[in-house]
């Protein structure tokens, strides 16, 4: 007797329809056609099954805080930082606490299984920090949630951050963060790389740090952080997330600076909504894109994973937790229009990410946990093209969400409208 069975459901990575039999919390059988008897038979009718979506750039101790204490005018980064400056006192513990857990409910409806949040350690009380790590906990049975020390208004420029982020790291939060380009010079910018990157090494933890969100063609801090990566011995386990200034470097310094990067085998994330609002402020036109050069980075051989960044908060004022609109954005800013690409797109809200974060047993295997989500959608293309609704996200083998199937009903003629049948 299974546990739960979804009958004919298309797979990301395979051609045809499948079944998937799931006990105690694992997927114990895939073929074309699985007989025997189960507690709950899911009939998919073609739909695609997903592994879960994975958002590996997130702020959650800001999601949710729209208009506290009031909005970001000029929409820049600069201001979202001074921003969240006069927030982090107004807030309590429970606040940050609350909000999450909202968010965190809502990104699960959204097939999210996974998000890596950084944290600001710029807070003598560490309030992000507590609360964070509390809702850790809170969400384990459901969502896998991990914590980046982020030293928000830089390591060195922050009397306390140095000591603040080791007792963050010391409370249990899991990657060792970094912000250099916030730093008052380049050089201590540049050192800030490397004092951080020697933390993680000493903690045998990963790093995930922003790194030239600027559109600043000589914010070059990624070139340090490949630099001491490789110097450390911590290729695959570091990220550089954002990137931005890369959009406006001149390619001769691009064609030595890709390859240092792939030689240290940096992870890259870049996060489209945000990048295509914050970046390009300044400029009149033509105005700069703001995304990070995705192609040439994912061809260098370099593992690229989209995040999200922000959902409703100082830098970000729309967002819905979805992962394909972040897809979406990134396929159509970074000019990914070949069936291919689009396809790719797909995996780096999915498997990509998963890597990245280092997630253990994701995917649709056999053997592994029975984690997935069932999309309204017959393959990835579709998915990202419709933003698909999510009809089912299964957790260690339990149903945690579920939805109708969307159809239309037209007024002035007979019959419905499957929209997913438009192609």
């Amino acid at each position: 007797m299974f546990d739960l069975m979804i009958k004919g459901a298309s797979l990301t990575d395979d051609e045809g329809e499948f079944d998937i039999a799931c006990k105690d919390g694992r997927i114990v059988e895939i073929s074309k056609s699985i007989s025997g008897e189960s507690n709950e038979i899911i009939h998919a009718d073609g739909c695609l099954l997903s592994p879960p979506f994975v958002d590996p750039h997130f702020h959650m101790d800001a999601t949710l805080s729209l208009g506290t204490p009031r909005l970001n005018v000029s929409g820049t980064l600069l201001e979202g930082i001074s921003l969240w400056g006069e927030l982090k006192p107004l807030q309590s513990i429970d606040d940050i606490i609350a909000r999450a857990m909202k968010y965190c409910d809502l990104a699960v409806a959204k097939g999210m299984g996974a998000i890596r949040s950084h944290v600001d350690t710029c807070d003598d009380e560490l309030k992000g920090v507590q609360a964070l790590l509390d809702v850790r906990e809170k969400v384990k049975g459901y969502l896998d949630l991990q914590l980046v020390a982020f030293p928000q208004d830089g390591v060195l420029r922050d009397p306390t951050a140095l000591e603040n982020t080791k007792r963050a790291l010391d409370m249990g939060v899991d990657v060792v963060g970094g912000i250099p380009h916030f730093e008052r010079t380049m050089s201590e910018g540049a050192r800030s790389v490397t004092l951080l990157c020697e933390i993680a090494a000493e903690r045998g933890l990963m790093v995930d740090m922003h790194c030239d969100e600027s559109d600043d063609p000589m914010s070059r801090h990624v070139e340090t952080l490949a630099f001491e990566t490789k110097r450390l011995g911590l290729e695959g386990r570091v990220s550089g997330s954002h990137l931005t200034s890369m959009h406006s470097m001149d390619h001769y310094y691009v064609s030595k600076l890709i390859p240092l990067m792939a030689e240290s085998q940096l992870n890259v994330i870049p996060n489209p909504l945000i990048n295509i609002m914050l970046q390009g402020r300044h400029d009149t036109y033509p105005k700069r894109r703001g995304q990070t050069r995705v192609r040439e980075l994912r061809d260098a051989g370099l593992k690229v994973g989209f995040g999200s960044d922000c959902v409703m908060d100082p830098w970000y004022s729309l967002g819905k937790a979805d992962m394909l609109d972040v897809a979406f954005m990134a396929l159509h800013v970074g000019q990914l229009s070949s069936r291919e690409d689009m396809d790719w797109c797909f995996d780096a809200v999915t498997k990509n990410s998963a890597d990245i974060m280092g997630l253990e047993e994701y995917g649709i295997q056999k053997g592994k946990l029975a984690n997935f989500v069932l999309l309204q959608a017959k393959d990835k293309i579709e998915a990202i093209r419709l933003r698909a609704h999510r009809l089912l996200v299964v957790r260690n083998g339990n149903i945690i969400s579920r939805s109708n199937p969307i159809k239309y009903t037209l007024c002035k003629q007979e019959g419905n409208l499957d929209f997913t049948e438009i192609n």
